[in-house]
């Protein structure tokens, strides 16, 4: 049995005939499984002859109405379709840079029975340390980096994807060591912050800009391989001078 049929049938068990009633003239969820598949599909980019990257968060768009009615089944259907998309994934020797997530959204433009998906690959972050509101009256910046925040604290932290690194990020296009964020205090007690590339392969790019060492500040948008980090200062401070 294939994978699309084996969704269906689990999910037709799972809301025992209610589903048919309930999207008889909708969007069908198998139709929402079969076009996940072609997202990854149509996105996949080789890593090595028998290894491709695929994304792993994806945004269902789906109308009003179409959305009211998958309300009662979106949490069970998100996770049937992640299952099934995983095992699809397995047969192509797709990778995912991190967990698969799937959200719904309405679309004003949308009308019922039609959808569209937006996907993007996402790494997962782990780190030696993360940042809470707890650490605010000690942290004076920190690193968002999908979604996981990670404090600057002198004399600075490693980001990479190697295990030497103090944020790890699931990202082939991150080499092992990437970049170094250092972080200092100035003599009238001001943050400096600076990020300096280590030698990687693919380099980094600043706010759009492709650097060696700069200065960053609150807001500053640091790109490694396909992942941005944005750079978030608590508390006012002053950023030092480096070469571009």
């Amino acid at each position: 049995m294939g994978v699309l049929q084996s969704f269906e049938r689990r999910l037709e068990n799972m809301i025992s005939g209610v589903f048919a009633r309930a999207f008889r003239s909708a969007v069908q969820p198998v139709e929402i499984s079969a076009a996940l598949q072609r997202e990854v599909d149509n996105n996949a980019q080789i890593l090595s002859r028998d290894r491709r990257l695929v994304p792993n968060d994806f945004h269902v768009e789906l109308s009003h109405t179409d959305l009211e009615r998958l309300a009662p089944y979106d949490n069970a259907m998100a996770k049937d379709m992640s299952a099934a998309l995983e095992q699809y994934a397995e047969q192509q020797s797709y990778v995912f840079p991190g967990p698969v997530a799937i959200h719904y959204e309405a679309a004003e433009d949308l009308s019922t029975g039609r959808f569209r998906i937006r996907s993007k690959a996402t790494a997962s972050v782990t780190g030696e340390e993360t940042y809470d509101t707890g650490m605010i009256r000690t942290t004076r910046a920190y690193l968002d980096v999908n979604g996981s925040r990670h404090p600057l604290r002198p004399p600075g932290i490693i980001v990479g994807r190697g295990s030497e690194a103090h944020v790890r990020i699931n990202d082939p296009g991150v080499s092992r060591q990437h970049a170094e964020f250092a972080v200092a205090m100035t003599r009238d007690g001001a943050l400096r912050l600076n990020v300096r590339d280590l030698g990687s392969t693919n380099g980094i790019t600043v706010d759009g800009h492709r650097v060696t060492n700069v200065a960053v500040g609150d807001g500053s948008q640091v790109t490694i391989g396909k992942t941005t980090m944005t750079v978030v200062v608590t508390e006012s401070g002053q950023a030092g001078d480096a070469d571009v």
